[in-house]
C-alpha cells in the first residue's frame, strides 16, 4: 500500500508539474514567448542558488566535497554540451554532404565559419543545453522521488504534503526547462514529452527510495548539487549569452523584469511551501 502511494505521489508530482508548466508556458503565457528565455534563466538560477544548493549545504555533507561535486558537475555538463554540439554537427554534416555533394562542403570554409560565428540562430546551428538540462532534471527528479518516498514512509499525510510541495515547486523550474527545449529544435509536443520523461524519473527515485531509503539518504545532498550544476551551466553558458544583445532601453527593461519574474516565482513557491521540499 505504501509503495503504491509512493508511486502515485511521485508520478503526480513529477509529470503533473510538467503538464501544468506546459499549460502556463504554451497557453496562458504563450503570447510572451520571446520573454520565456529570460524567465527560464531566472527560474533555473533561483532554483539552484536559493533552493537546491542551500538545502545541500544545510546537510551533514562536507562543504569541500559538495564544492568538488559542483565543479565536477559543471565540467561534466560542459563536456555533455560539447557532445551535443558534435552530435548535431555530425548529423548536419551528413545531410549537407548528401544534399550538395562532397566538394561543396569544403569549397568555402572561411565563409562557412564566418556564418556560424556571426549569423543568426538557424537550424544549422545546433541547439545547446538540451542534453544538460534533461540530464540535470532527471537527477533532480530522482532526488525528489527519494524525498517523497521518505515522507510517505514516515507518515502518509506527510507524504501527500511532500508530493504537493514538490509539484508546486517544480512548475516554475519546468517552465524553464520547456523554454530551453523550445528555443532549440524541439516542437511543443516533443519538448513536453522529453521533460515528462525526465519527470517520470521521480517515480523511479520513489521506488528505489522505498527499497534503499536509509542507504541513499546520505547521497541526497550530492544529487542536489549535481542537479544544481546543470541548471547553473545552462543558465550562464546558454541562456544568459543569448540575452546579451544590443537592445533598446524598453526591451532591456523587459528582459530584466522577466528575469526577475522567473526568480520571484521560485522564491514565492518556496516560501508558500515552507521549504518542505
Amino acid at each position: 500500500m505504501t509503495l503504491l502511494a509512493i508511486l502515485m505521489g511521485t508520478l503526480v508530482a513529477g509529470i503533473g508539474s510538467v503538464w501544468l508548466a506546459a499549460w502556463l508556458s504554451f497557453g496562458v503565457l504563450s503570447r510572451y514567448t520571446q520573454h520565456m528565455l529570460s524567465l527560464a534563466a531566472g527560474a533555473l538560477m533561483a532554483t539552484s542558488f536559493l533552493h537546491l544548493l542551500p538545502e545541500a549545504f544545510e546537510s551533514e555533507a562536507g562543504a569541500h566535497e559538495l564544492f568538488l561535486t559542483l565543479l565536477v558537475g559543471l565540467l561534466f555538463f560542459f563536456l555533455l554540451d560539447k557532445a551535443e554540439l558534435w552530435h548535431h554537427g555530425h548529423e548536419h554534416g551528413h545531410g549537407h554532404d548528401d544534399g550538395h555533394g562532397h566538394d561543396h562542403g569544403h569549397a568555402h570554409p572561411a565563409v562557412h565559419e564566418h556564418a556560424h560565428a556571426h549569423g543568426p540562430h538557424t537550424d544549422a546551428e545546433p541547439p545547446r543545453g538540451q542534453w544538460a538540462v534533461l540530464a540535470g532534471d532527471s537527477v533532480h527528479c530522482f532526488g525528489d522521488g527519494i524525498l517523497i518516498a521518505s515522507a510517505f514512509m514516515a507518515d502518509m499525510r506527510l507524504g501527500v504534503i511532500a508530493a504537493l510541495a514538490v509539484l508546486a515547486h517544480e512548475i516554475p523550474h519546468h517552465m524553464g526547462d520547456l523554454a530551453v527545449l523550445r528555443q532549440g529544435s524541439s516542437s511543443r509536443k516533443a519538448a513536453i514529452l522529453k521533460v515528462s520523461m525526465a519527470g517520470a524519473i521521480t517515480a523511479l527515485g520513489g521506488a528505489v527510495g522505498y527499497v534503499l531509503v536509509d542507504a541513499l539518504h546520505d547521497w541526497l545532498p550530492y544529487f542536489l548539487v549535481v542537479a544544481s550544476s546543470s541548471f547553473v551551466y545552462v543558465a550562464l553558458a546558454d541562456l544568459i549569452p543569448q540575452l546579451q544583445k544590443r537592445l533598446s532601453a524598453r526591451e532591456t527593461a523587459a528582459q530584466i523584469i522577466w528575469l526577475s519574474v522567473g526568480i520571484g516565482m521560485v522564491v514565492l513557491v518556496s516560501a508558500l511551501g515552507g521549504h518542505q521540499h
